[in-house]
C-alpha cells in the first residue's frame, strides 16, 4: 500500500497498483487515505484508465464501509467516463453498476453491469477480477427474478476466472455460484472458494465467504456445524471490525445473535464508552504491560491504575484483563 503522500509523475503508475493490490487484499481502511490522495494527482486525472480505476476502487472501499453518501458522491464522479470506450467505460460502468446494487436498484444495477461486459468485448483487461461484470449481473439478474440468465452468467465467470489461473478470481467465481444456487451444492462451492484462497491474501473476500459459509451451516445445524459457524464468524467478525465494515459486521453480528452470541465490540466501539484516562490504561493493559508499568508510563499511582481498570471492565462487561485485548479489538 503506498504512503498517503503525493508521488512523481514517474511512480503513479505503480503507486495505483500498489493501491488497487492493498484493496484487494483486504486493507480497505489504508486503501481509503492512498485513492484519497492519489485520485487528486495531476496525472491521474488526464489519464482516463487512471481515473476510471481510482474511482472505482474508492468508491468500493466506501461501499464496504457502509459510507453510502460518500459512494454515491463518487459515483457522480464517474458520469463523464460512461461515454468512454474499452476498459475506462467498462470500470465506470461496473462500479456505477456496485453502487445501483447497494441502492437496492437491481434493474439498473444489470444494465451498467451488461454495458460493462460490452466495453471489454473488443479489449478484454489483462486481470478479468478488475472488472468482474458477470458476477454482478448475475446477482442483480437474481434479485429480479431471472435466475436461468443468472446461473448462465455465473457458470460463465467461473469459466473465465478458471482460465486466468487467478486464485482470487477462481474464489470469487465459486462464491458467486453459491450466492445464485448454481453448481448444486452450495456449500462445497463456498468450501472450494475458501480452499483456493489458501496462501492468497484476499482477507475481504475470504471474510465473506466465511460469513456465508457460516449462514448455510445454520440452515441445517447437523454434528459440529454451529462450532465451525461461530469459529468462522469469529475470523470474520475480527476483521470487519478492524476495517470498520460495518454493512458486512452487521450480518455476522445478526448470525452471531442467531447462535445466542454477544458480538465483540471492535475499538472504536469499545473506546467511545471510556474516558480519555481510561482509554490511555485500556490501551497499555491490552498492550501487555503491568500495572505498575502503566502507572511510571502515565505517572499515576498503581492504585489510580487499579481503579481506572476496575471502572474499565465494568463499562465494557468484560471480567478481567484477559479479555480486554480482544474486547478492544484490532486498532483500525
Amino acid at each position: 500500500m503506498p504512503s498517503p503522500e503525493m508521488p512523481d509523475g514517474a511512480a503513479l503508475g505503480e503507486a495505483i497498483t500498489a493501491a488497487l493490490v492493498g484493496v484487494r487484499s483486504g486493507r480497505i481502511s489504508e486503501g481509503l487515505a492512498a485513492l484519497t490522495t492519489l485520485r487528486t494527482h495531476p496525472g491521474a486525472a488526464a489519464d482516463p484508465v487512471a481515473a476510471s480505476l481510482l474511482a472505482a476502487a474508492l468508491l468500493d472501499c466506501r461501499l464496504a464501509r457502509g459510507d453510502l453518501a460518500e459512494a454515491m458522491g463518487v459515483g457522480d464522479d464517474l458520469r463523464p467516463l460512461l461515454d468512454l470506450a474499452g476498459p475506462p467505460g467498462a470500470v465506470a460502468h461496473h462500479a456505477r453498476g456496485e453502487l445501483a446494487s447497494a441502492l437496492g436498484e437491481p434493474d439498473v444495477a444489470a444494465e451498467h453491469f451488461a454495458t460493462a461486459g460490452g466495453r471489454l468485448v473488443d479489449e478484454e483487461l489483462t486481470d478479468p477480477a478488475l472488472v468482474p461484470w458477470r458476477a454482478g449481473a448475475a446477482i442483480a439478474l437474481v434479485r429480479v427474478g431471472r435466475r436461468r440468465e443468472a446461473v448462465e452468467l455465473a457458470e460463465e465467470w467461473h469459466a473465465v476466472a478458471t482460465a486466468s489461473g487467478s486464485p482470487y478470481a477462481v474464489a470469487h467465481a465459486l462464491r458467486t455460484l453459491a450466492t445464485v444456487g448454481a453448481g448444486g451444492d452450495r456449500e462445497a462451492l463456498l468450501r472450494q472458494a475458501r480452499a483456493a484462497l489458501a496462501g492468497v491474501t484476499a482477507d475481504r473476500l475470504a471474510a465473506q465467504i466465511d460469513t456465508d459459509l457460516a449462514g448455510l451451516l445454520l440452515l441445517h445445524p447437523l454434528g459440529d456445524a454451529e462450532a465451525e459457524a461461530l469459529d468462522l464468524l469469529r475470523a470474520a467478525e475480527g476483521y470487519a471490525g478492524s476495517q470498520e465494515l460495518w454493512p458486512l459486521q452487521g450480518r455476522i453480528r445478526r448470525l452471531l445473535d442467531r447462535l445466542g452470541e454477544q458480538p465483540r465490540r471492535v475499538q472504536s466501539e469499545a473506546l467511545a464508552a471510556l474516558t480519555a484516562a481510561e482509554r490511555r490504561v485500556a490501551r497499555l493493559a491490552a498492550d501487555g504491560l503491568t500495572n505498575r508499568q502503566i502507572a511510571e508510563e502515565l505517572v499515576v499511582t498503581v492504585k489510580a491504575v487499579e481503579w481506572h481498570l476496575s471502572h474499565i471492565y465494568r463499562k465494557l462487561g468484560i471480567p478481567s484483563r484477559a479479555r480486554l485485548a480482544a474486547t478492544l479489538g484490532t486498532p483500525v
